[in-house]
């Protein structure tokens, strides 16, 4: 994080990266001496309400940043920027966006819990568009012009008031992550209320395992009448995230049932002193870790993985299997995982897989005719984490036949045609051949 002080001294001349954050109420005019090396500019949480006019100036400006400020309308100004990608307004306050205000180059677009009704129909000419948060609005529909962005891979647009899903979403070729739950148009007749209670009070808790945008991780004692056991707890905090409501992610974990590959639910919490909803889970042993890391900026939707990364063809075979497993489990329940990433599976040293993270998970219902178009979003997923795990083969066994089988079963995922991509089911039968 850097100083207003250290932008006035002009201490930070030539710099490519700009954080700001001390209750600007104003955009400072020094950010443009800046303009020939500045590339992200992050001024969140601070009290801006709009920006200048002359804003593009800042012409390497890739990457814009302004979650948690006061904007009301979306800036137009952004239309003549002339390397910007990315722009983040998180938490604001924008009503209104005008149309032709996205620019030309736009891939990632963050507008999550706003007060947007409406997108504008110039959103179509944004063909690169490859990435889009949009949950926690009060949009009733999306423009039917966003079938021109046959680059979008990801889209959000949980916690909305969407009555009729957009089935123009399935001509799109790419879009493999996908979230709408907390909308009208999203429904379930799965029992919710089949999970066991625990008391609060019938819990220790012990250490933080970790934090998501939904909520914190902990480890924790279940103090049975008989007996002890150790326990994953999660508390959720209540606020709308870039993947929707907790409320939705804490439903399908309970509609999800056992599955040996799965995180799997225990119980749901009860009588917590601050009224929070929680969540009692079967702990992962601790020889377990992420099979890769979250996507980057440059990478965009795509996982990241480690330097030196490498996976036998037989691991891969084992995970991709595990995962396919899972995902049958999942849709015959009704249930896309919408997030279906590496970074969202835990493996241990022998390739034995956990997938998880229900947080941009979405109910449909599986007698209709779009069942089936659901659940081929989630098999374009799965043939980017095929491709993922491709990549980091261990090179001496890239000419093996099943490395090209699986190579195959990728394409066949990719299809552009979504009816012509295999199920879950298939790509399980596939896998075992």
């Amino acid at each position: 994080m850097h100083t207003l002080n250290q932008l006035v001294s002009g201490e930070l001349k030539g710099s490519k990266i700009l954080k700001l954050s001390c209750q600007l109420n104003t955009f400072p005019q020094q950010i443009f001496d800046l303009a020939d090396t500045l590339e992200i500019l992050d001024l969140s949480n601070n009290n801006l309400s709009q920006l200048p006019s002359n804003f593009s100036d800042l012409k390497k400006l890739k990457i814009a940043f302004f979650s948690e400020n006061n904007f009301t309308n979306f800036p137009d100004v952004f239309s003549t920027c002339q390397s910007l990608t990315m722009i983040g307004f998180k938490s604001n306050k924008i009503k209104f966006i005008p149309e032709n205000a996205f620019p030309k180059h736009l891939q990632w677009l963050i507008l999550t819990n706003n007060l947007i009704e409406e997108l504008p129909k110039s959103i179509g000419n944004c063909i690169k568009l490859q990435k889009v948060a949009l949950a926690g609005n009060k949009l009733k529909s999306l423009p039917k012009e966003m079938v021109n962005c046959k680059n979008l891979e990801l889209l959000r647009i949980s916690a909305n008031s969407i009555s009729q899903f957009p089935d123009f979403l399935f001509e799109l070729p790419r879009l493999a992550w996908l979230a709408f739950a907390g909308n009208p148009c999203h429904k379930t007749s799965v029992n919710l209320d089949k999970l066991n209670l625990m008391e609060w009070d019938r819990l220790t808790i012990l250490e933080q395992l970790g934090e998501g945008a939904s909520g914190h991780i902990y480890k924790a004692i279940f103090n049975d009448a008989v007996n002890t056991k150790e326990v994953a707890v999660k508390i959720f905090k209540g606020e709308v995230t870039s993947d929707g409501y907790p409320e939705d992610e804490m439903n399908a974990c309970i509609a999800v049932d056992n599955h040996k590959n799965l995180v799997n639910t225990v119980a749901k919490i009860q009588h917590h002193p601050q009224q929070k909803l929680g969540l009692v889970f079967e702990i992962i042993p601790q020889n377990y870790f992420n099979l890769a890391g979250p996507p980057s900026f440059e990478t965009c939707t795509r996982d990241t993985f480690k330097a030196g990364t490498v996976f036998s063809l037989q691991s891969i075979l084992k995970i991709t299997s595990s995962i396919a497993d899972a995902c049958y489990h999942l849709h015959v329940r009704g249930i896309m995982h919408g997030d279906l990433y590496a970074h969202n599976t835990l493996i241990d040293e022998n390739a034995n897989t956990i997938f998880g993270d229900f947080g941009a998970a979405s109910f449909y219902n599986t007698n209709k005719e779009e069942a089936s178009y659901f659940e081929r979003i989630d098999v374009r997923a799965f043939g980017c984490l095929i491709d993922d795990l491709l990549m980091n083969c261990d090179k001496s066994e890239m000419n093996h036949p099943t490395f090209k089988k699986l190579e195959l079963l990728k394409q066949k995922c990719w299809e552009n045609d979504i009816l012509q991509r295999p199920s879950f089911k298939e790509i399980m039968s596939y896998l075992k051949e």
